[in-house]
């Protein structure tokens, strides 16, 4: 029996929201568009990068949408290149979770809005890309809450709906695993409340890092 533990990146495994803020602000500038709200950028982290923007400005067109997504995602290379990102500290705790985890058998995966280059270069700052098996972004994904993230990671693991939890900080997490069949634990350090995490479908609530391991067995 194959047990698989995916995580959600910004907000779950560290906080990334201080340069997601500055990305998509300075992104709205070359649309000729005010600085969002940085608490509502932090409810959209996690969707792919258009459908976030969507929800920022629903009352743009799809053009608009996909140029700001563009934008964002040419700053934050150029914030990394020029030495502007600040540093994406894993929330306390997490380190020492996931090697737990790996002891007592589980396998462990990434499913997340970042891209595949965002999600590598924060695994190895970190030294702790060697701890996942599988990891799936909004490269090659649809948005979440789609469930093709989850599922893409349970085949290439070889874990079922049944033997698989998923674990992040937002209602599309919780939502994308019910999707999926797979267990979902909805974490309180992260960008969403925890009352949106249940009404999403967490099975369970998890306040501490130090307590995960134990929620998933349970």
């Amino acid at each position: 029996m194959t047990r698989l533990a995916v995580f959600d990146c910004d907000g779950t495994l560290a906080d990334g929201q201080a340069n997601i803020c500055t990305a998509m602000a300075l992104a709205f500038a070359d649309a000729g568009l005010p600085a969002p709200d940085p608490r509502q950028v932090r409810r959209i982290v996690g969707l792919s990068l258009p459908q976030a923007v969507a929800r920022l400005v629903p009352y743009s067109t799809p053009e608009l949408h996909e140029a700001v997504a563009e934008g964002y995602k040419q700053h934050f290379r150029a914030m990394r290149v020029d030495g502007r990102l600040r540093e994406e500290p894993l929330f306390p705790g997490i380190g020492d979770v996931l090697v737990t985890l790996l002891d007592r058998g589980w396998r462990l995966g990434v499913a997340t809005g970042k891209s595949d280059r965002g999600l590598r270069l924060l695994l190895a700052h970190h030294r702790i890309a060697q701890h996942f098996v599988t990891l799936q972004t909004a490269d090659r994904h649809p948005s979440k809450p789609h469930p093709a993230m989850l599922q893409a990671a349970m085949t290439e693991v070889g874990a079922t709906a049944g033997t698989t939890v998923m674990i992040g900080d937002t209602g599309f997490d919780m939502a994308m695993a019910r999707t999926a069949g797979a267990r979902a634990i909805g974490v309180e350090w992260g960008y969403h409340p925890p009352h949106e995490l249940t009404a999403a479908g967490a099975d369970r609530l998890c306040a501490d890092a130090a307590l995960l391991p134990e929620l998933l067995e349970t």
